[in-house]
């Protein structure tokens, strides 16, 4: 596998999707819709997944695909396997505060090991490199990069003073008891994978999410988090957090800087 390859295309998918999202965010009428679940969908949601999903299955028509859009993709039993979720923090942008993703990876024996997130409302794009880290770009436009510079998580976090970041749209009591458990120096809200991208540059250290999110949320951004250093556990036994899982849902997970000393029950 040419995973140089892999991410360029992942990268520009992700761009080229981000400027259809960013088309249909420009326009008075989103088509808001609930899916089966209550969950939100829109137009953008369904222009983003169908062009991400004819580019990644025409460059790698024998890796199976996982598509949060796409229902029939969700009753596979896979290790090795791109999922994506086209359009990451759904409310976010229906209430147009920006704070949404794009986010395409590739996970391999249940650890993903290569991701994408572009956040096109910010013109921030987070992504791993096939030798190993991950880097952010600025300004990024099409087969022509803006700044990269490698990213990295904050290698020696005060435990006594921690920057935590939380979710804008499901943080809850259990999220606030379990934050209290630690020195807290400031705290700070996103949407969708952009917590583990802040986490992934050392703009924050600590990111706990007990609440229900499903693999194709959090497998890009946690990707990204590992490339720079960080980890992602498990809530209850603090073992890295597995991918394939029936259903592809995930258990409450804790995304940190390694320095972080994780408050045990």
């Amino acid at each position: 596998m040419q995973f140089d390859r892999m991410i360029a295309q992942m990268r520009r998918l992700a761009l080229q999707a981000g400027d259809e999202i960013m088309k249909i965010y420009g326009s008075e009428d989103f088509d808001l819709r609930a899916k089966s679940d209550a969950s939100p969908v829109t137009a953008a949601d369904e222009a983003a997944d169908a062009l991400i999903s004819a580019g990644l299955r025409e460059a790698f028509p024998d890796i199976p695909l996982v598509t949060e859009e796409q229902a029939a993709t969700h009753g596979q039993s896979l290790s090795t396997f791109l999922i994506v979720d086209p359009l990451d923090g759904t409310k976010e942008f229906v209430q147009r505060r920006g704070d949404f993703t794009v986010n395409i990876a590739y996970v391999e024996n249940g650890t993903p090991r290569f991701g994408v997130v572009y956040a096109p409302a910010k013109g921030r794009l987070f992504y791993t490199l096939a030798e190993g880290g991950s880097v952010e770009e600025k300004a990024p436009f099409g087969d022509q990069p803006g700044e990269v510079t490698p990213i990295g998580v904050n290698s020696m976090p005060d435990n006594r003073a921690l920057m935590v970041v939380a979710s804008k749209s499901h943080r809850d009591a259990a999220t606030d008891e379990y934050i209290a458990r630690y020195g807290v120096r400031d705290m700070t809200s996103a949407g969708s994978s952009l917590k583990f991208c802040l986490v992934a540059t050392g703009e924050a250290d600590l990111y706990p999410r007990l609440g229900r999110t499903m693999e194709w949320d959090t497998a890009a951004g946690d990707a990204v988090l590992r490339g720079a250093g960080g980890q992602v556990v498990r809530f209850d036994d603090h073992t890295p957090l597995a991918y394939g899982k029936e259903g592809f849902a995930n258990p409450f997970f804790i995304a940190f800087a390694p320095g972080v000393l994780l408050a045990r029950d």
